[in-house]
């Protein structure tokens, strides 16, 4: 089963879980999808031993499902994050140039239509404010005075394509800024559904380990198959730095 199935099988579940029982991550992601693979590994050998102490055999077939699922909630949060970080730096970049834009056209407007009171203070209205927001809606409401009423602007041969780049810039500025908040957001829809995806899995991985080292109390070899070897790795790591400080 490809992980996109693995996950879309889990999707109810998944959303099921309430955010305050989400399980913080303690490993990297692709490490406890590795932990719960090999786990699958030893379980099915010791299948007779762990069957006779009451774990089912469904449980442990369960293990590859959600490791599954995991990998492909991963996935897509790391392509969302990346694309949103991309969103960022195109911000940026485009943003310098919207300002001196926006700078242009109320320069311009203001000269272009003096003798007209009711578009005057429309961009008395519009020159009104600031910040991202404010830019992006200025250099909307610069496009729109500008095609309903071109004339002033053309009477000073003013260039009418900035128009067109004004209500472009607009219109990609948005979705730049939607993007780069929601990059900012840390509890996205997709990371959201990573952290419920490994949640989903340590709960199972949790209660088979549990069995195994009930099961495997004498035999410190099969013990290690039961435990986490990243935190065994980490743990020790931290006893030689404490030896050396």
């Amino acid at each position: 089963m490809a992980h996109t199935d693995d996950l879309n099988a889990l999707l109810e579940t998944l959303n099921a879980i309430p955010k305050e029982n989400l399980k913080p991550l303690n490993m990297p992601a692709k490490t406890a999808t590795q932990e719960a693979e090999n786990l699958y590994y030893w379980a099915n050998k010791d299948l007779a031993e762990l069957q006779r102490a009451g774990l089912g055999e469904t449980k442990i077939a369960q293990l590859l499902v959600r490791a599954g699922a995991l990998h492909q909630a991963q996935s897509d949060w790391i392509d969302e994050k990346h694309e949103k970080e991309n969103s960022e730096i195109l911000w940026k970049e485009e943003t310098p140039m919207a300002f001196d834009l926006q700078a242009e056209l109320e320069h311009t407007f203001r000269f272009a239509y003096r003798n007209d009171e009711a578009r005057r203070k429309s961009i008395q209205e519009i020159a009104e404010g600031n910040g991202h927001d404010d830019l992006i809606q200025d250099l909307n409401d610069y496009a729109n005075i500008g095609r309903k009423h071109p004339e002033p602007l053309q009477a000073i041969n003013f260039d009418m394509t900035k128009l067109d780049l004004a209500a472009d810039t607009s219109d990609r500025l948005a979705g730049l800024l939607a993007q780069v908040n929601g990059a900012r957001e840390t509890n996205s829809e997709a990371k959201l559904l990573r952290d419920r995806a490994y949640t989903h899995l340590k709960e199972l991985v949790d209660e088979i380990r549990e069995y195994g080292k009930f099961v495997f109390w004498k035999d410190a070899e099969k013990l290690e198959h039961y435990s986490s070897g990243y935190h065994r790795k980490t743990s020790n790591k931290r006893k030689e730095e404490e030896i050396h400080q």
